[in-house]
């Protein structure tokens, strides 16, 4: 009898599941870091003498490397073999966090940021392939892609609650040096238990144009994004990176439809499950940064919270999460189609966004934001799974690092995307609240900072309004998109990208029957 599957030695593995235990703990490192930092800033900012047209740079290097390099970073992953990127991303990640830590100046802090999200660009689509290429029985990889997705999704909020407490009880340079334990018990724990299969690398040569038009072109568009939250929409600067940016990515994508080894094969964006997952993935995560950043901004400015208390009024948000990937998606992926739970997740993190947009000054923690949270928890958590699962979706071994990143791409780029126009519209509405209660902000005293408080308030809303219809798309892409049936199931294999060698390789990875 043939083996399958379910019965090769490489789904016998028993060192898989303290792999597991690894690659979450660096998965939660890298997504942690996107917004430890956020709540360390302005300590930072003063202590290091940034000035405040110059501190969106701590932000923007780290975000500019990370989602430049991704597509770079998970063939390199393709070519090493992703044990070898996934443990010098870790070694380099620890440097990196070392040097910010330490810095003494403002132009080490942005060194040491860009850093960190070059080694993070190798260490993240390494992380995700590795787990796509050593769990192959459908019902455990329904098991660890739920763990998986609860620390994507969750991480953020972590990052807010460590950067918090580290913030305010120790200093900001811990908010990097924390990095460092979690890197050095990573590395070592892979070095030891991970075993990559030896026929899933590429053996084929760097695409070096894809490679150049690729990094260039996503890094103007980043940027493009990031300079648009403050310079504006209409900015000379702004509309030259996003002009830049498409002739590029234009060309990229050409290079790539030509070339004997691409960078990118484009079967990996082509196949619509895959396709729907990086589309439905990166327009949700644009209403999740924007939901970050206005509740932050909510609970510290208008509600007077600490940055400790911040960090921990978003715990329900991160234990909806955990409950959605591990109880909800993972148990349920083994008996439904995948878009049954991408759908239906998505749009109850939409009703518990809708329940946001009721914002007012007095609102009350318990009776709103709590229930609100807990609703966008178990929605995107019950998402996430999924789709991060699907994110190698009948994809060829050879493949799996450069698939891999483009799931983190489509995040870093959504993320980009909605602080950038998520706030702008929020500026824009906060603008036209205060123009039209003028004589009252006017007065001064208690009258005009409650103007203030309510116009901040009537912009976050005006902006959330907008991430709820976001996710509503999110919901409906999934749901047209992605037509494949329950793993496991009986019948076609999945459609896989190669031929021949390569076709054959790509069953080894657990397909997902129609």
């Amino acid at each position: 009898m043939p083996k399958t599957a379910a019965t090769s030695p490489l789904a016998a593995d028993p060192s898989r599941w303290k792999a597991l235990v690894f690659i979450a703990l660096a998965q939660l490192m890298v997504v942690l870091d996107a917004t430890i930092v956020n709540i360390a800033l302005p300590s930072a900012q003063s202590d290091l003498g940034i000035s405040d047209g110059n501190r969106q740079w701590v932000i923007t290097a780290y975000a500019l490397a990370f989602g430049g390099l991704l597509l770079f970073g998970g063939r390199i992953a393709d070519k090493w073999g992703r044990k070898n990127a996934f443990i010098v991303g870790l070694i380099g990640f620890a440097l990196a966090s070392a040097l910010g830590g330490a810095a003494n100046g403002e132009a080490m802090m942005l060194g040491a940021r860009g850093l960190q999200g070059a080694f993070g660009a190798l260490l993240a689509p390494a992380a995700l392939s590795l787990l796509a290429v050593m769990f192959t029985d459908a019902t455990e990889r329904a098991k660890a892609f739920g763990i998986y997705g609860a620390i994507a999704g969750g991480g953020g909020a972590v990052g807010l609650i460590l950067g918090g407490f580290l913030t305010e009880y120790l200093n900001w340079r811990w908010t990097f040096f924390v990095n460092i334990p979690f890197a050095i018990v990573a590395a070592v724990g892979a070095w030891l238990v991970i075993r990559e299969p030896a026929h899933g690398r590429n053996r084929a040569p760097l695409d070096i144009p894809g490679v150049v038009l690729s990094t260039v072109g996503l890094v103007a568009l980043v940027y493009g994004f990031t300079r648009a939250e403050s310079a504006g929409w209409s900015d000379t600067v702004t509309v030259g990176m996003f002009v830049a940016s498409a002739v590029l990515l234009a060309a990229f994508v050409f290079v790539e439809s030509r070339v004997k080894s691409p960078l990118l094969p484009l079967r990996v964006l082509l196949e619509r499950n895959r396709g729907g997952v990086y589309l439905s993935l990166g327009l949700a995560v644009i209403a999740m940064f924007g939901l970050f950043l206005f509740l932050t901004y909510y609970l510290q400015v208008v509600k007077g919270f600490s940055p400790v208390k911040t960090g921990f009024a978003f715990l329900p948000m991160i234990a909806g999460m955990i409950t959605g990937s591990t109880q909800i998606g993972a148990r349920l992926m083994t008996r439904v189609a995948p878009r049954l739970l991408m759908g239906p997740g998505f749009l109850l993190a939409a009703v518990g966004m809708l329940l946001l947009t009721q914002l007012e000054v007095g609102s009350s923690y318990p009776a709103l934001i709590l229930p609100a949270q807990l609703l966008l928890g178990l929605g995107m958590g019950t998402a996430f799974m999924p789709a991060m699962s699907l994110a190698t979706h009948g994809v060829n071994p050879a493949d799996a690092g450069v698939a891999s990143a483009m799931v983190n791409t489509s995040q870093q780029v959504g993320g980009a995307i909605g602080t950038a126009l998520l706030n702008t519209i929020a500026a824009s509405a906060t603008t036209a609240y205060l123009t039209d209660h003028a004589a009252e902000a006017a007065a001064g005293g208690p009258a005009a900072k409650l103007v203030q408080a309510q116009a901040m308030v009537e912009g976050y809303s005006s902006a959330i309004w907008w991430a709820v219809g976001i996710l509503a798309a999110s919901s409906a892409i999934a749901l047209t998109l992605i037509n494949t049936g329950r793993p496991g199931k009986g019948g076609p294999v999945a459609s896989g990208d190669g031929d021949g060698a390569e076709a054959e390789a790509a069953v080894k990875i657990p397909v997902i029957a129609h």
